[in-house]
């Protein structure tokens, strides 16, 4: 029933910008922690950067100066803006985020399907 849907992603430049955005809908009862994570090509998934639902965040040190994760919690929402994009930054972007249901109030994780973005001259 709960769904999660990125958007944002697409092809920049090398130091170029972007901002995903994570949309959570469905019989939500509360989120907490929400994150995003990465799978480049032939690699492992990689958490990116976190955040908790009072605020607190995490970045992963290849990110960090970087990146910038936010959500707004009226809204179900989380972004990720990326800024001074560089090639090795290329990869599917997933939003993960823990969410009680408001039916059971039993607790998982949800994925979404992810986002492509692309960092080439």
């Amino acid at each position: 029933q709960v769904q999660l849907v990125e958007s944002g992603g697409g092809l920049v430049q090398p130091g170029g910008s972007l901002r995903l955005s994570c949309a959570a809908s469905g019989s939500i009862f509360r989120i907490y922690n929400m994150g995003w994570y990465r799978q480049a090509p032939g690699k492992q998934r990689e958490l990116v950067a976190s955040i908790a639902s009072g605020g607190s965040t995490h970045y992963a040190d290849s990110v960090k100066g970087r990146f910038t994760i936010s959500r707004d919690n009226a809204k179900n929402t989380m972004y990720l803006q990326m800024n001074s994009l560089i090639p090795e930054d290329t990869a599917l972007y997933y939003c993960n985020a823990r969410i009680q249901s408001m039916i059971s109030y039993d607790t998982m994780d949800y994925w979404g399907k992810g986002t492509r973005v692309t960092v080439s001259s």
